[in-house]
C-alpha cells in the first residue's frame, strides 16, 4: 500500500494504482475534466502509477499544461484517422502547420486534392476512435530503435531531429498500431478527447479545439485570410530555404551554411519591408502609418527599418509612440485585481491624440508629449512637429489598428500594418512551435537585458500579457492593410544561449518552474548559433542587444 495525500488528507491506495483511477474518484469535485496530476509537484500523465507515498493534486483542461495535452492528443487522433482513411501510400506527409484562432491547420502532401467528402470520412473515423476509447501508451526506446520506427513510418523530420538527441532514450506514443513522438504530455486514451470539430480549410484540414477558458465550447470560426496568407508565405520561405524543421536547421548549422542562411532570411525580410514602403508611397496622401502587434513582435526595429525604406523614396518619416499619450498614472483604469490596466484603450488619451494628429494634418505646428514612466505623467519638452508634403508619421502602439484610436482621422490618410512573430519552423512534422513561445523567449531575453527583470517575473506576467493581446490586438489584425512576419527562421538557435541561463534561474517550487522546465526541454532540440553572425539591423538585435537602432 502507498499513502497519497490529496488536499491535506492522507489516504491509502494499492501500490501501482494508476493516477487515472485516483483522478476518477475525485473528478466529481471538479467542473472540468482532469487530464494530468502533480505528484510531489511534478507533472505526471494519468497512465502513470503510484509507486511510493506522495502528495497529489490535479490539473484540468483549464490549466495551460492540461490544455496543451488535450490539443496534442487531438492531433495524434487526427493524424491516425488521416492515415486510416486515406492510406500511408496516398499521404506522403501530414504537417501540423500553425494555429488560426481556435483551429490548428494541417497540410497533407498527397497526389489527389483533399475534398470535403474525405474530411467527413476522416471526421467519422475520429469519432470511431474516440467512441472506442482506445488506450494511448508510451514506451521508451533506445534512440536507434526509435529512429528506425520513424523511418518505417516515413517520419523523416523525426529522423533528423533525433540525430542531435543527447539522451539515449526516446519516448514514443502508440495508438492502435500507430507510433509517433510528441513534445509534451498525452492523455491516457482517445475517449478523453470529446470536444472538437473538423473542417476543410484552404487546401488542408482545420482541427478546431475549445480554448482553455471555455473547454467545452468551440467559438464560431471566422476565416482570417490575411493571417493565413502570411503564415503560408512563411512556410513557403522555409521550404525554399530547405529549412522546414529544427532538424533541417541543425543540419544547416552543422554543415557551416548558417551564415548564408541568416543573410538570405534577412534579405527576404528587407525585401518585404521595401514592398510595404512602396505600397505606402504609391497610395499617396498617407500621413499616418499605424503599426500594431503583440508583445515582442519587433515593432520598434520594424518601424526604424520601414522609415529607412520610406526615406529611400524621398519621404520624411517621424516616429511617434502611442505610449506617449498614456493618461497620467492616477487616471489609469484598474483591472479586477485593483492593478493598473495599461493594456486597455482607456489607458490612452484618445481625445488628445486625435486632436494633435488632426492639427498636424492641417499643417499646424504641434508640440508632442513624452510620457515619463518613472513618475507616471505626460510631459512636454519642446518636441515640435509640422508636416510638410513629404512628411509621414510612423506611429507604433498596441492599439494602432483599433478604429477607436484614430476615429477622428480621415481613412485615406492612414496605412495600417499588423506585425507579429509568426514562427513557421516546426520541431518536426507533427510538433509545431507555438508563436507565443518564440515571443515569450524574446521578451524574457530583452527584459533581462534592458530592465533587469528576472525570467520568473516575465513568465509570471505572460498570461496577463496574452489576455491583453486577445482582447485588444488580435480582433483587429484582419483590418490591417498589410501584415509583416518578424519571425526569423534561425532566431531560436540564437536566443537559446541567452534564454537558458535565465530559465535555470527559476527555482523548483515556484509556480513558474514548470513553464521554465518545458521551455528548457524545448531549447534542447536546437544547436546553438553564435550571435556574431546576426546583422546589427536585424529584428533579433532588438532582443539580444547590439542593434544599430535605439531599441
Amino acid at each position: 500500500m502507498v499513502t497519497i495525500t490529496i488536499d491535506g488528507v492522507p489516504k491509502e491506495y494499492p501500490k501501482g494504482i494508476t493516477f487515472e483511477e485516483i483522478a476518477r474518484e475525485y473528478q466529481p469535485q471538479y467542473k472540468d475534466m482532469i487530464v494530468l496530476v502533480l505528484e510531489n509537484g511534478k507533472i505526471r500523465e494519468l497512465f502513470k502509477t503510484a509507486e511510493k507515498n506522495c502528495e497529489l493534486s490535479f490539473l484540468t483542461r483549464r490549466d495551460s499544461s492540461g490544455h496543451k495535452t488535450y490539443v496534442r492528443t487531438g492531433i495524434m487522433i487526427l493524424i491516425k484517422a488521416i492515415y486510416d482513411v486515406l492510406g500511408a501510400e496516398e499521404v506522403k506527409k501530414v504537417k501540423v502547420e500553425f494555429a488560426i484562432g481556435q483551429g490548428y491547420y494541417c497540410s497533407l502532401k498527397m497526389e489527389e486534392k483533399l475534398t470535403s467528402a474525405s474530411v467527413e470520412q476522416i471526421n467519422r473515423r475520429m469519432h470511431e476512435l474516440i467512441e472506442s476509447n482506445l488506450p494511448i501508451t508510451k514506451k521508451s526506446y533506445p534512440i536507434d530503435e526509435a529512429i528506425e520506427i520513424f523511418r518505417q513510418h516515413k517520419m523523416h523530420d523525426k529522423e533528423k531531429l533525433f540525430h542531435y538527441r543527447r539522451s539515449s532514450l526516446v519516448n514514443v506514443y502508440c495508438l492502435d498500431g500507430y507510433y509517433d513522438y510528441y513534445y509534451g504530455y498525452m492523455l491516457p486514451s482517445t475517449g478523453y478527447f470529446k470536444y472538437y470539430d473538423l473542417m476543410l480549410y484552404e487546401n488542408g484540414i482545420l482541427l478546431l479545439i475549445p480554448s482553455s477558458e471555455n473547454p467545452t465550447k468551440i467559438d464560431y470560426f471566422e476565416p482570417r485570410e490575411k493571417l493565413f496568407k502570411t503564415l503560408s508565405t512563411a512556410s513557403e520561405w522555409g521550404e525554399r530555404m530547405g529549412i522546414d524543421s529544427v532538424g533541417d536547421l541543425n543540419n544547416a548549422i552543422r554543415d557551416g551554411q548558417i551564415s548564408d542562411m541568416i543573410l538570405v532570411q534577412e534579405a527576404l525580410q528587407e525585401r518585404r519591408i521595401g514592398e510595404i514602403a512602396k505600397e505606402i508611397v504609391d497610395r499617396g496622401n498617407v500621413k499616418f502609418v499605424l503599426i500594431a502587434g503583440p508583445s515582442s513582435s519587433g515593432k520598434t526595429t520594424f518601424s526604424h527599418r520601414l522609415s529607412i525604406q520610406l526615406r529611400s523614396y524621398g519621404m520624411i518619416p517621424h516616429p511617434i509612440a502611442l505610449d506617449d499619450y498614456f493618461v497620467n498614472r492616477e487616471d489609469t483604469p484598474k483591472d479586477e485585481n485593483g492593478d493598473y490596466n495599461f493594456e486597455c484603450l482607456e489607458a490612452i488619451d484618445i481625445k488628445k491624440f486625435n486632436e494633435d494628429m488632426n492639427r498636424l494634418l492641417k499643417g499646424e505646428r504641434v508640440e508632442l508629449p513624452q510620457f515619463n514612466f518613472k513618475i507616471g505623467k505626460r510631459e512636454y519638452h519642446g518636441n515640435y512637429k509640422q508636416l510638410g508634403p513629404d512628411d509621414v508619421l510612423v506611429i507604433e502602439g498596441i492599439h494602432g489598428l483599433n478604429p477607436a484610436t484614430t476615429q477622428f482621422l480621415p481613412d485615406e490618410s492612414k496605412f495600417k500594418i499588423y506585425i507579429s512573430a509568426l514562427t513557421s519552423l516546426n520541431v518536426d512534422e507533427h510538433n509545431r512551435i507555438p508563436t507565443t513561445d518564440g515571443r515569450l523567449l524574446r521578451r524574457m531575453v530583452r527584459d533581462a537585458r534592458t530592465r533587469g527583470t528576472c525570467a520568473k517575473r516575465t513568465v509570471e506576467m505572460w498570461p496577463s500579457v496574452r489576455r491583453g493581446e486577445e482582447q485588444y490586438i488580435f480582433p483587429f489584425q484582419e483590418s490591417a492593410d498589410e501584415m509583416f512576419n518578424s519571425a526569423l527562421i534561425y532566431e531560436l538557435a540564437v536566443l537559446k544561449q541567452y534564454a537558458e541561463p535565465l530559465l535555470f534561474g527559476i527555482p523548483k517550487g515556484e509556480p513558474e518552474y514548470y513553464e521554465a522546465k518545458r521551455l528548457l526541454k524545448f531549447l534542447e532540440y536546437f544547436q546553438g548559433i553564435d550571435s556574431q553572425n546576426v546583422p546589427a539591423n536585424s529584428i533579433c538585435r532588438e532582443f539580444i542587444g547590439g542593434s544599430y537602432f535605439n531599441v
